[in-house]
């Protein structure tokens, strides 16, 4: 009887639990964990939420704005109310004695003319936000590499440990046959001994991996502020063939540094001018108009003022800010002359390394295709006797390494590409 009830709980319980396990393993229900892979695209968007830096860029973009505007009040008038109370000792016998000696007025000030120093300081202000526009670009391109080598390194260490995962199933069923080999006297002791071995340092190399993975997801967890990332996926992206070098070159002066640096120069350009207009006269009006005055000037409602001034002598003042300016001018023209032709070098160095690492792919791919029939061959021989057990465990490594290197070939030239592309100034 007791065993009929055991048989029964055997029967029912697994029913019992199927719809619990329904439910943990459903990914449409609250809280489940599970996450789609992430794209590099997704990975970017990310890492662009994500990065201080860019906020940090945004922010200098929003001070230039401050900037243009404290230059644009310079030129705009200037209007305010001033209230006043005078208290002075007297008898209150004529208006130059009075005891309480109140005034209200609006007061207003409009500069004519500075030596046009006040257009200069806002074209400066805008071609300094162009300036920080164009360095915000910059940074959210190498973003992008650093997202794009994380993301592949990641991609490849998964990968890698794949490949040493086959070899090590391919291994352990190299050694399930020597051992029954062996049982029938058809192979020595020492080849299964050797082969287990071999099994013994793939699997140190897949724990070395597995800790490069680890490595590689902290870093595209920590660019992206997504944790955990659990896996990351691309479909159908090959890298295109090259254009002429030349073709790259070309878009180097789009590049948001060169631009910048042409933004800069600009700044400085227009801070020379700046500079010079303190050799010119200064015009500027001022009026008031008085709400409430006492004593002579009681019936006297409004006056202006014009003041023309024109510096003749300064002790220098003017002529040493002008050449500090014209210096820091030419020194902004060097910054850019030097930041266009290192964009040129960049991309002929990224370029040349992107050309061999193509050529190298196609090499290794070949040599892969070469050592998968190798080693089939090897075995299909190793089973007629016609080689031994090293003769095929060598040509097992052989392959495992020509994999390998197939697969670092291939994320190699991934990263190479997307750094092309960030040298010429161009993202997704």
């Amino acid at each position: 009887m007791e065993r009929a009830w055991y048989r029964v709980l055997l029967l029912v319980l697994p029913l019992l639990l199927l719809p619990v396990a329904a439910w943990a393993t459903d990914e449409s229900q609250p809280g489940s964990t599970e996450a789609l892979p992430l794209t590099l695209a997704e990975c970017y968007g990310l890492a662009l939420k994500r990065s201080e830096t860019i906020a940090i860029q945004a922010e200098l973009v929003r001070q230039t704005e401050g900037r243009f505007i404290q230059a644009l009040s310079t030129a705009l008038p200037d209007v305010a109310f001033e209230s006043s109370e005078k208290r002075q000792d007297g008898g209150g016998g004529s208006a130059f004695t009075l005891k309480q000696v109140p005034e209200r007025k609006f007061t207003f000030s409009q500069p004519l003319f500075a030596g046009f120093k006040e257009f200069s300081a806002m074209r400066g202000s805008r071609a300094e936000r162009r300036e920080r526009l164009q360095q915000k670009a910059r940074a959210e391109q190498l973003l992008f590499v650093d997202v794009a080598d994380a993301f592949y390194l990641f991609l490849e260490h998964q990968q890698d440990a794949q490949i040493l995962m086959a070899v090590r199933d391919a291994l352990q069923a190299r050694i399930d046959e020597l051992t029954e080999r062996e049982r029938l006297g058809r192979s020595r002791a020492s080849e299964v001994v050797s082969a287990q071995a071999q099994l013994r340092r793939v699997d140190a190399q897949v724990e070395g991996v597995r800790s490069d993975a680890v490595v590689s997801r902290q870093l595209l967890e920590f660019l992206t502020g997504a944790s955990p990332i659990t896996a990351v996926s691309e479909v159908g992206f090959a890298v295109p063939a090259l254009e002429a070098e030349a073709v790259y070159l070309a878009k180097s002066s789009a590049r948001p540094d060169v631009r910048a640096a042409e933004e800069a120069w600009r700044v400085f350009r227009e801070a020379v001018r700046i500079a010079q207009a303190t050799f010119f006269p200064t015009v500027d009006l001022e009026g008031n108009y008085y709400t409430k005055r006492v004593g002579v000037s009681q019936s006297v409602d409004w006056d202006a003022l014009l003041t023309v001034r024109v510096p003749l002598f300064q002790g220098g003042e003017a002529f040493g800010a002008t050449k500090e300016a014209s210096s820091k001018a030419r020194q902004a023209k060097l910054q850019f002359d030097q930041t266009a032709r290192s964009a040129s070098l960049e991309i002929q160095h990224v370029y040349a390394r992107l050309q061999a690492a193509l050529a190298r792919q196609a090499a290794l791919e070949q040599a892969l295709a070469a050592s998968e029939e190798d080693y089939r061959l090897q075995a299909e021989d190793y089973r007629r006797s016609l080689v031994n057990n090293l003769d095929v465990l060598r040509t097992l490594q052989t392959l495992q390494d020509a994999r390998r290197d197939a697969l670092h070939a291939q994320y190699d030239t991934k990263r190479l590409y997307w750094q092309l592309r960030v040298a010429t100034g161009e993202v997704l």
